[in-house]
C-alpha cells in the first residue's frame, strides 16, 4: 500500500499520454508544436520595476518561458475539469490557463526579490546569487537559481517531493502490467479508514529515498513501497512505458541517457516545479511569521469575544442559522454558543439485523391490538438474535493496514488471547515520518481468527456477537483506556451502566437487574395512558463516562485528555462495528437538535436524552435498522437558571497546546489573517508587475480556438 497520495502522480501520467486532446488536430508535428513558447515573464521588464524597492537586484531575473507543453500539461490536470465543471468554453480555459501560468511566474520572481530584501536573510545576497548560477546554462542554470534562496532541508524536500511524484507515476504505469487475479472473490466494499491514516509529517523527508526503476533493487529504495505483485519485469516495462511517452512528447532530449531518470531534463523540469512551490511557501512563512508577530493576547481575545457576541444574537434570532452552523463544525469553523441548551452531536454505532431478519421484521404482523401497524413485540423478539461482527476485514485482504501486535501490553482483547491484530502501525505513533491518527487509540484487536493461507493472503472470519456482549466490550476497552489519560489531574471512570425498563419524565432511569423485562413485556407497555407511543421503553440500556473535573471542551481533542480519550474509544469502536457508514468520520458525530428531526423516532428520543444527560452519556436503543449505541460527545448545557453555558473559552497561554481549542482557535484566526495577507501581497505583485509579460496567444490559438473546429 502507497502511503502517499496519487492524484498528482495520475493527472501527470494523463498529462503525458495527452488523452483529453486525442483526436483534435492542433498541430502535425506535436514535437516542435508543444515547444513553441506561448509567454515570456521577465519581472524587470516591467514599467514599475525601476521604480520599485527591488531594482537594485533586477540582474538575478532572468526570462521565464512557458511553452505550449506547459499549458497542455496543465490542461489536462486542472483545466478541463475545471471546464467541464464550470462549463466554460475552449477559448475561456486556455486563457484561463495562460493567466495562471504568467501570473505563477510573476509572482515566484517577485518571491525572489522579496527574500533578497529580507534583512532576516543576510546570506541570500545578489553575489550569492551570481556564484550559484556561474557557468551554468538552460535548465541546470534555472535550478541552481531557484535552489540558492532555498536551506538544505527545504531543497532535500523537494527532491524527495519529485522522487515521490515519478515512484507513483511508475505506479499507475505499472498496474497495466500486474496480475491481480491471484486476489479474492469478495465483493465487499473497502471499510472506510479514519481521516489523517498515512498522512506523512509537515517537512519529512528521506533522503535515501529513490525511485525504483527496475533496473536497481527496490531495496535501495528505503521507503519506497512496491506494488502488491510487482517485479522487476513488471517494473521495468512501466518504466519503458514512461520513457516512451516522455519520447512522444518531446519530453526527452537528444543524447540524454534514459537509464539514469535523474538526470533527464524532464525530471529536472519537475524538480524546479518543486523549488518553485518551496519558494511560494517560504514566502508565505513569511507573511505567518509577520502575522504572529502582530497579533497580540488582547486582539486575539476581543476577536473570540465579538464572534461569541455576534453568534449569540444570530443564532437567538434565527434557530436554522445555528443548526446549519452546527453541520459546519471544524478545526476553523466553531460553534461559541447555542440559543437554548440540549443542542449537541452523538456517535451512532449501528449494529443491524440481517437480511432475513429484516425481511422477517418487514413480515411480522401487527402487535395484538396494536391499530397503528407498530409490531414491537416482534422486533424485540428478533433483537435478542441480532450479532454485531468487526467491519475490519478489509483492512487486512483490500488494504495493507493490518499488523500483528502481539506483546504489546496496550491491547485490548476482550480476554480472548488469541487476539493480537490492530490497524495503522505507521500512523500509531512512533514513526517519525507519519502524524499519529487523531481521535483514534488504537488498541482495539480484530474481532475475530486470523490466519494465512497457502499463498499466504489474509483468511479473516469475525466473531458474531450480542448487545451484551458488545455492551461488555465497549464498556471494558473504556474502562482499561482510562489507563490512556496523560493530562496531569485528569482521568475518568466507567459509571456502572444498567439495563432499563423506562425512563420518566425528568429523565430518571428506572434501572433493572438485567434484560428480561426487556423481552417480557406485553403490547401495552410500549404505549401511555393516553395511547401514544412511549419511546423511552424503547432504551434497552443506560451508562456513562464520568469525567473527573467535568466534561472540558476545551480539552476535547486534545490527545491523552480524558475527553478525548474517550472519544477514541467510541470513534475506535465505531469504525470496528458500525454499519452506518456515514457516520463515520464525522466531525463531533451527529447533530442533535432539541426539536422534531428526521431521525426514526426510538433513535430521536435516545439521541435527545443523552444530549440532556450531557457529554460522556451512552443508551442501547432499537430501530426498524436493528441497534444503536449512541454516544453523547458534545452537548451545550446551562446553569441553573437555565441559561446556556459557553462551553469554551479563550486562553492566551494555551495557544501553543495543539489539540486545545485555544490552539485551534488561535491557529484559525492566524491562517485567516495569514490567507488575506498572502493573498494581497500576491494580487498587489501581480498587478504591479503584470505588464512584464509577453503572451503570444497565436501560439496556442488552435487550442483556444477548438469550440469552432471542425
Amino acid at each position: 500500500m502507497k502511503k502517499t497520495t496519487k492524484v498528482a502522480a495520475v493527472a501527470l501520467a494523463a498529462a503525458l499520454s495527452g488523452t483529453l486532446l486525442a483526436g483534435c488536430d492542433i498541430s502535425t508535428n506535436v514535437s516542435k508544436d508543444y515547444a513553441q513558447t506561448i509567454a515570456e515573464v521577465n519581472i524587470t521588464e516591467s514599467e514599475n520595476f525601476a521604480n520599485s524597492e527591488y531594482a537594485s537586484y533586477g540582474d538575478v531575473i532572468g526570462t521565464t518561458e512557458i511553452t505550449k507543453r506547459d499549458m497542455v500539461a496543465y490542461f489536462v490536470s486542472t483545466g478541463y475539469s475545471l471546464m467541464q465543471s464550470y462549463g466554460w468554453t475552449y477559448y475561456d480555459t486556455f486563457e484561463m490557463i495562460s493567466e495562471t501560468l504568467v501570473n505563477r511566474q510573476i509572482y515566484i520572481q517577485y518571491a525572489m526579490l522579496y527574500l533578497l530584501d529580507d534583512e532576516s536573510e543576510p546570506d541570500i545576497t545578489v553575489a550569492g546569487y551570481e556564484a550559484a548560477v556561474a557557468g551554468l546554462s538552460g535548465i541546470d542554470r534555472r535550478l541552481a537559481g531557484l535552489s540558492y534562496f532555498l536551506d538544505s532541508e527545504e531543497t532535500a524536500q523537494a527532491l524527495y517531493s519529485t522522487r515521490q511524484l515519478i515512484n507513483n507515476t511508475l505506479d499507475s504505469q505499472e498496474e497495466s502490467y500486474l496480475d491481480h487475479d491471484h486476489t479474492h472473490d469478495d465483493t465487499s466494499t473497502a471499510r472506510t479508514a479514519p481521516t489523517g491514516i498515512d498522512t506523512e509529517t509537515e517537512d519529512y523527508y528521506n533522503p535515501a529515498y529513490h525511485i525504483y526503476t527496475g533496473s536497481n533493487a527496490a531495496a535501495d529504495c528505503p521507503g519506497y513501497e512496491t506494488l502488491e505483485g510487482s517485479t522487476s519485469t513488471t517494473r521495468r516495462k512501466a518504466y519503458s512505458a514512461l520513457i516512451a511517452s516522455l519520447r512522444a512528447n518531446s519530453l526527452v532530449e537528444s543524447g540524454e541517457d534514459v537509464s539514469n531518470i535523474e538526470s533527464l531534463t524532464y525530471f529536472k523540469s519537475e524538480l524546479a516545479n518543486a523549488y518553485e512551490t518551496a519558494i511560494i511557501n517560504k514566502l508565505t512563512e513569511k507573511f505567518e511569521d509577520n502575522i504572529r508577530g502582530s497579533i497580540t493576547e488582547t486582539y486575539a481575545q476581543d476577536i473570540y469575544n465579538t464572534t461569541y457576541e455576534r453568534q449569540a444574537t444570530a443564532f437567538a434570532e434565527d434557530t436554522d442559522s445555528f443548526e446549519t452552523a452546527l453541520d459546519g463544525v471544524s478545526d476553523t469553523s466553531f460553534v461559541l454558543t447555542a440559543p437554548e441548551a440540549n443542542y449537541g452531536y452523538v456517535i451512532n454505532i449501528l449494529i443491524p439485523f440481517s437480511t432475513s431478519q429484516s425481511l422477517d421484521l418487514e413480515n411480522a404482523p401487527a402487535d395484538l391490538g396494536d391499530v397503528k401497524g407498530n409490531n414491537f413485540l416482534q422486533r424485540a423478539a428478533i433483537l435478542k438474535n441480532v450479532r454485531g461482527t468487526d467491519q475490519r476485514g478489509t483492512w487486512f485482504t483490500d488494504e495493507d493496514y493490518a499488523f500483528d501486535a502481539t506483546g504489546n501490553e496496550k491491547l485490548y482483547t476482550g480476554g480472548d488471547s488469541s487476539r493480537s491484530y490492530l490497524f495503522f502501525e505507521d500512523s500509531l505513533g512512533g514513526n517519525e515520518q507519519y502524524e499519529r491518527v487523531p481521535n483514534y487509540l488504537g488498541y482495539y484487536t480484530y474481532n475475530g481468527s486470523v490466519s494465512k493461507n497457502a499463498d499466504d493472503e489474509y483468511v479473516v472470519r469475525p466473531n458474531r456477537i450480542s448487545i451484551d456482549e458488545f455492551i461488555a466490550e465497549m464498556e471494558g476497552y473504556l474502562k482499561q483506556a482510562a489507563s490512556e489519560v496523560t493530562v496531569e489531574g485528569d482521568s475518568y471512570t466507567v459509571t456502572a451502566g444498567s439495563y432499563v425498563n423506562g425512563i420518566d419524565a425528568d429523565d430518571t432511569v428506572n434501572k433493572v437487574s438485567d434484560n428480561t423485562v426487556y423481552y417480557n413485556r406485553s403490547v401495552s407497555d410500549y404505549y401511555t395512558e393516553s395511547g401514544a407511543v412511549d419511546y423511552s421503553k424503547f432504551v434497552y440500556y443506560a451508562g456513562k463516562v464520568e469525567f473527573t473535573n467535568g466534561f472540558n471542551a476545551n480539552e476535547f481533542f486534545l490527545p491523552g485528555s480524558a475527553e478525548n480519550v474517550a472519544y477514541s474509544v467510541m470513534n475506535e469502536l465505531s469504525f470496528a462495528y458500525n454499519t452506518d457508514t456515514a457516520g463515520l468520520n464525522d466531525y463531533f458525530g451527529y447533530v442533535i437538535s432539541t426539536g422534531s428531526t428526521d431521525f426514526v423516532a426510538e433513535f430521536e428520543y435516545a439521541a435527545q436524552y443523552v444530549c440532556r444527560q450531557g457529554a460522556g452519556n451512552y443508551v442501547v436503543v432499537p430501530s426498524d435498522y436493528g441497534w444503536h449505541i449512541v454516544y453523547c460527545t458534545f452537548s451545550f448545557v446551562a446553569d441553573d437558571d437555565g441559561k446556556v453555558i459557553a462551553p469554551y473559552t479563550f486562553n492566551w497561554d494555551d495557544r501553543s497546546t495543539e489539540g486545545t481549542f485555544s490552539y485551534l482557535f488561535y491557529e484559525a484566526l492566524c491562517s485567516d489573517l495569514v490567507g488575506e495577507y498572502a493573498s494581497i501581497h500576491q494580487s498587489n505583485a501581480i498587478e504591479e508587475f503584470k505588464d512584464c509579460a509577453v503572451v503570444h496567444k497565436d501560439a496556442y490559438a488552435d487550442l483556444s480556438g477548438l469550440d469552432t473546429a471542425s
